[in-house]
């Protein structure tokens, strides 16, 4: 069995969950999340205030499923009671982020600005970095997996470069630094 799979996950106050067939909805103050799942051998149980992943194989994918299940749910359970959220910091002399509503307009060394369009149930705020950078981007909302991969998103819009260290970074994010060229003599 799985040893993640097999832990029970606790519900706090003000998470109602519903299990319809393949499909688990979890309900919260910040929203609503839905995860599907479509193994035959995996059976999520709600026991009072804990919801149990169940799996009945010993096959691998079996097991797999079953740990993935239970992190899918649990997940969800902590995004719409406190939400999840990435920061990522600008380094380069001139550069800035705008945020208006959905849209984010980065200023980071191209000739033109570039515009990031963010989806549905994503909040992106712009505000002051630490004291090296000279703009934070904040990226929240209630889906793990959607604001991992909006922050992906705009730090592929340029991403960090070993010699100068320049480009958007993530909050802890280590940069290897490459020795440029020396003149020879």
């Amino acid at each position: 069995m799985s040893r993640i799979g097999k832990t029970p996950i606790a519900l706090p106050q003000g998470v109602d969950v519903k299990i319809d067939g393949p499909h688990v909805a979890v309900k919260g103050p910040k929203g609503t999340l839905t995860v599907p799942f479509v193994d035959d051998h995996i059976a999520v149980n709600l026991e009072g205030d804990t919801v149990q992943v169940t799996c009945d194989s010993l096959e691998k994918g079996a097991r797999s499923l079953h740990g993935l299940t239970r992190t899918l749910i649990a997940n969800a359970v902590a995004g719409v009671s406190e939400g999840f959220s990435k920061n990522l910091d600008l380094f380069g002399v001139g550069w800035r982020a705008e945020a208006q509503g959905s849209k984010l307009t980065l200023h980071v060394g191209y000739s033109h600005p570039v515009v990031y369009d963010a989806p549905e149930g994503i909040n992106i705020q712009v505000g002051n970095g630490e004291s090296g950078s000279q703009a934070r981007i904040t990226v929240s909302g209630i889906d793990k997996q959607v604001v991992g991969q909006v922050a992906a998103d705009i730090r592929f819009k340029r991403k960090p470069e070993p010699y100068k260290g320049k480009g958007i970074r993530y909050e802890n994010e280590v940069i290897h630094w490459k020795q440029g060229k020396t003149a020879a003599g």
